[in-house]
């Protein structure tokens, strides 16, 4: 390249533009995921139950019902005050209209009573014993895999967050490395979701009248897409 001595702006100017050509080769960027999975065994559950009667006069019907709550609470007072958040909601009373058996026959009406409890265990040695209870006094209940879970979700989400920019960090060394460069300083990272748990295994239970003899591992699952500056 010749410029003239005597045009000195031309002169740093194309000075300049050498100089830039280095620069823009030594800069560069690397995106990239990270993956993070925090595996646990659910140390608590939500429990729901429910007790109901049926009877032509809703006396009676609540009555039954109530005699069933007081034996109820009666069986858990051992446990009581490890139960959190109880509740045991007053009775709900209402009618509903019996199958008609004969052709020309009136339809029969009972008064329905039904009353329900809620809690939560922070101690899984709990559950058998409550589900003994209450089927032995016929309550009713489902289990699912939504009613576990772990007393510090929120401390297993955090670490799967952190071994996802663990993994990121790791990956983007790894490519700097091959480049014959350094990984840098984090440009952008974005959060990819939530951290929702996945059951790994269901509760099991042969029925809704047996007790639970396992409750499967769960894992928390976290991504990131981060962008590094290659040095």
């Amino acid at each position: 390249m010749m410029v003239s001595l005597k045009h000195p702006l031309a002169l740093t100017a194309a000075l300049l533009a050498t100089a830039a050509v280095p620069l823009a080769a030594n800069a560069g960027e690397v995106s990239l995921t990270g993956e993070g999975v925090v595996r646990y065994n659910p140390d608590s559950a939500r429990l729901q139950f429910s007790v109901s009667a049926e009877h032509r006069q809703p006396q009676k019907a609540s009555a039954q019902v109530a005699d069933t709550m007081d034996k109820w609470r009666s069986a858990i007072k051992t446990w009581r005050d490890q139960l959190q958040d109880y509740s045991d909601a007053d009775v709900n009373l209402y009618t509903r209209t019996l199958p008609v058996q004969e052709k020309g026959k009136e339809p029969e009406r009972v008064s329905v009573a039904s009353q329900t409890v809620s809690f939560s265990i922070n101690d899984l040695e709990l559950l058998n014993p409550l589900l003994e209870q209450a089927n032995r006094l016929g309550l009713q209940y489902n289990l699912g895999s939504h009613q576990f879970f772990h007393s510090d979700e929120q401390g297993l989400e955090q670490q799967a967050l952190a071994r996802a920019i663990e993994d990121a960090r790791n990956r983007c060394q790894f490519v700097a490395e091959q480049l014959d460069k350094t990984c840098g300083e984090v440009v952008s990272i974005n959060i990819n979701g939530g951290h929702r748990p996945v059951p790994m295994m269901m509760a099991e239970a042969k029925s809704a009248r047996d007790t639970v003899s396992s409750v499967g591992p769960r894992e928390i699952q976290s991504s990131v897409s981060a962008t590094f500056e290659l040095d």
